[in-house]
């Protein structure tokens, strides 16, 4: 069924905590920027005893952070060749560049990459990352990674969305891949199947079954069981296109009724997330102006001229009804109103964006009880994903599971995979590759795609194969 080796262990979610380096060694970090998104890595770096420079134009901000943080504040503009020798960007190991400005975040990334820095990543606006499907502009400018706040914090609350109650789901790769535990359900007709006689959608594969407490890696002749736990990973849509077929005898997917509080990018970004997916979408947005422009840009979703902190319009509006209520403005405190207010009128389920990542996990923790699902911040969003870049230069440990690890490495100048094809590498034993990810795009790797230095592999390990990877990947 795969053209790989798959993982050999039970695939269940065990205590070590996600996103946690494997293996930490102090880096030379430069952050030019130091706004929410700016401050809040700097001074979660600083914690971790790594050695910082933070470059920021405002000296008001600058000096605010400067008693906050153990690190050198320099009041500068971060797209100065003068500045940023200064700062150390030829030797430093890693550069972010954070401000809300496309243009300073990429005129000073790629300077940097071109006086020696060893790794530049650039935050974008979302039109600049959409653009990437037109033009590489990571290649463009020599810079390693591009990212944005809004979409990291639309895939998180997608995948809340898409799944409300799988008990483990991970996003990687930008969440162009998806990986899901699901429990196979007695009336599901693929139940007393043979693999290879399943017609699973390109690019999703089935890692491991667990079965009677035990594991082992299918192969194309097993068959699916009732009461299986299997781990699958793929394209998020095709993903949960497929996955309720393990659950339900139809295997057909219920429309979500979803309704979005706020058109701002944020909204936008999250309504594109889910244009693929079997949702029915609603976004409340106050400026007229805004709802012509949505309507324009968006061809699955409803755009009402509306105010959703208003109960009236809420009433007016069905809210009630809603599967799942997203308050996306970029005020804190309208956000959870309005979700409290939305819970009050019968919506099953409400997710706030809250942007002090503190406040978001407190509201996650204890939000329960006034039917909050979950709260994102896109600040924590975008620490989860850049921290991969903090790491022992071999590789980052995403997620531990029992008797197997989700990790991370990228493909070094010395790597022996390097332009081949994943069949033509000899993969070890107890290893499945999840994606592979370049610098704007990620996917599930097939057989004939290409591998290349700078590429981050994914990939389920083993104990015993997790070292036979890295010699092939980061040696």
């Amino acid at each position: 069924m795969q053209d790989q080796s798959a993982v050999s262990a039970a695939i269940c979610p065990a205590a070590a905590s996600p996103l946690s380096s494997a293996t930490q060694r102090e880096m030379n970090i430069i952050i030019v920027g130091a706004g929410e998104i700016g401050t809040h890595i700097a001074l979660g770096l600083a914690a971790e005893s790594h050695r910082i420079v933070v470059i920021e134009s405002d000296e008001a901000i600058a000096s605010a952070l400067n008693s906050r943080i153990d690190a050198r504040v320099v009041v500068a503009d971060g797209t100065s060749i003068t500045t940023l020798i200064d700062a150390g960007a030829a030797e430093c190991d890693l550069l972010l560049t954070l401000t809300s400005n496309n243009n300073i975040n990429l005129v000073a990334a790629s300077l940097a990459k071109k006086l020696g820095a060893a790794k530049t990543i650039c935050r974008v606006h979302p039109d600049v990352e959409r653009g990437c499907l037109f033009l590489d502009y990571a290649e463009h400018f020599g810079i390693d990674y591009l990212f944005s706040p809004e979409r990291l914090a639309a895939v998180e609350i997608s995948k809340h969305i898409r799944n409300p109650d799988n008990p483990f789901v991970e996003e990687i790769a930008q969440g162009h891949v998806e990986i899901q535990q699901v429990e196979v359900a007695a009336e599901s007709l693929l139940v007393g199947q043979i693999l290879r006689e399943i017609d699973f959608p390109a690019r999703v594969r089935l890692g491991a079954i667990g079965r009677d407490g035990a594991a082992f890696v299918p192969t194309a002749d097993d068959e699916i069981r009732a009461g299986d736990v299997a781990t699958l990973f793929g394209e998020p849509t095709k993903l949960n296109d497929f996955i309720p077929r393990l659950r339900v005898r139809s295997g057909r997917i219920e429309q979500r009724n979803v309704v979005i509080f706020g058109g701002g990018e944020y909204g936008f970004s999250l309504a594109q997330t889910l244009e693929q997916s079997n949702c029915r979408v609603r976004i409340f947005e106050e400026d007229p102006d805004r709802c012509n422009e949505l309507g324009d840009l968006l061809t699955n979703a409803t755009i009402l001229n509306a105010d959703a902190t208003s109960l009236a319009e809420m009433k007016e509006e069905q809210v009630g009804d809603a599967d799942f209520f997203v308050a996306v403005t970029n005020v804190d405190e309208d956000n959870v109103m309005a979700c409290l207010q939305a819970h009050s009128l019968g919506a099953k389920y409400c997710l706030p964006l809250i942007h002090r990542a503190d406040y978001a996990d407190a509201m996650t923790s204890y939000g329960e009880r006034m039917g909050i699902l979950a709260a994102v911040s896109p600040r924590e969003a975008s620490r989860k994903d850049l921290s991969r870049f903090i790491v022992s230069d071999r590789f980052h440990l995403l997620q531990r599971l029992a008797g197997v690890e989700l990790i991370e490495a990228a493909v070094n100048k010395d790597s022996p995979v390097s332009e081949k094809t994943v069949r033509e590498v000899a993969w070890p034993r107890d290893c499945v590759l999840v994606a592979q990810l370049g610098s704007a795009r990620g996917h599930v790797p097939s057989a004939d795609d290409e591998i290349h230095v700078g590429d981050s592999l994914y990939a389920l390990v083993g104990p015993k194969a997790k070292k036979a990877f890295l010699k092939l990947v980061a040696p």
